[in-house]
């Protein structure tokens, strides 16, 4: 079957993280441990308008989206840059819908522990497209540019990066108590900032399906490799992990017409 990748959905209902893929809600969890076929017809949609574009600008729009959408606009990279708090953006209705709401800041472990944070709506959906072994919040803010202003407070004690590799080789700190880490944080954010933190402590673990994790990690590029077909041994993250140490960042490709056979 073939479809426009986007972002696979996720569920976290059981023990185990289940990922759908595609307009067709393919299963994934149900393909591990079998061969799984992709093949890339060279052809990228603009997520927002459909328009044909030989380039995928910000993984899923054309070039005038990218510059012009408020999907891309630069506080989605950089929180801390959020105006719709005042009426601004480069969609007012948009913002006011999914950036003048309640945003959380969270803890996340991984290779380390890192901040970030997220619309009031998307955990812990976030911590899983990042491949977050557990996550607790941190803080619960009314709208976006107070969450980026707290992280921008963290950097200097906390990555806001995932290392990917290290993350799909499950090279996963222990002994991390997050409760801990979090109220220590207290004394460090200043009083205006620290007024946001939450008495929410729940520290939530996330496993995923993975019958074997690669001992190192090569990254396939459907625009070198346009076919393939491989053993799917597991996903984490937005990542296909296959068995022969190779990976597939799917949310790399939105916008991307691929067949996939299985």
């Amino acid at each position: 079957m073939d479809f426009y990748i986007k972002k696979m959905n996720t569920s976290y209902d059981n023990d185990t993280v289940d990922y759908y893929l595609g307009e067709q809600q393919i299963h994934v969890n149900e393909l591990i441990g079998n061969e799984v076929e992709f093949k890339y017809s060279g052809e990228i949609n603009c997520t927002v308008c459909g328009k044909k574009t030989k380039t995928s600008f910000g993984q899923g729009f054309c070039y005038n989206h990218f510059m012009n959408a408020p999907q891309a606009s630069p506080c989605i990279i950089r929180p801390e840059l959020c105006e719709a708090h005042l009426g601004k953006g480069r969609d007012v209705e948009w913002e006011q819908k999914y950036h003048n709401v309640k945003h959380y800041v969270y803890l996340a472990v991984s290779s380390a522990v890192k901040v970030g944070i997220t619309n009031g709506k998307n955990l812990p959906y976030r911590w899983i497209d990042q491949g977050a072994s557990s996550g607790i919040i941190l803080a619960e803010v009314p709208y976006r540019r107070l969450a980026g202003e707290i992280e921008v407070a963290l950097k200097e004690h906390f990555t806001d990066k995932t290392n990917w590799r290290k993350m799909l080789t499950n090279q996963i700190i222990t002994d991390v108590d997050l409760e801990e880490i979090k109220w220590e944080l207290e004394e460090t954010l200043p009083s205006d900032l620290s007024q946001y933190l939450s008495e929410e402590d729940e520290v939530t673990e996330i496993n995923y399906p993975v019958l074997e994790y690669p001992t190192k990690v090569t990254s396939v590029n459907l625009e070198k490799i346009p076919q393939f077909r491989k053993k799917l041994m597991g996903v984490k993250g937005q990542y296909f992990l296959f068995d022969d140490n190779t990976v597939i960042n799917i949310r790399k490709y939105t916008g991307y017409n691929i067949e996939i056979n299985f």
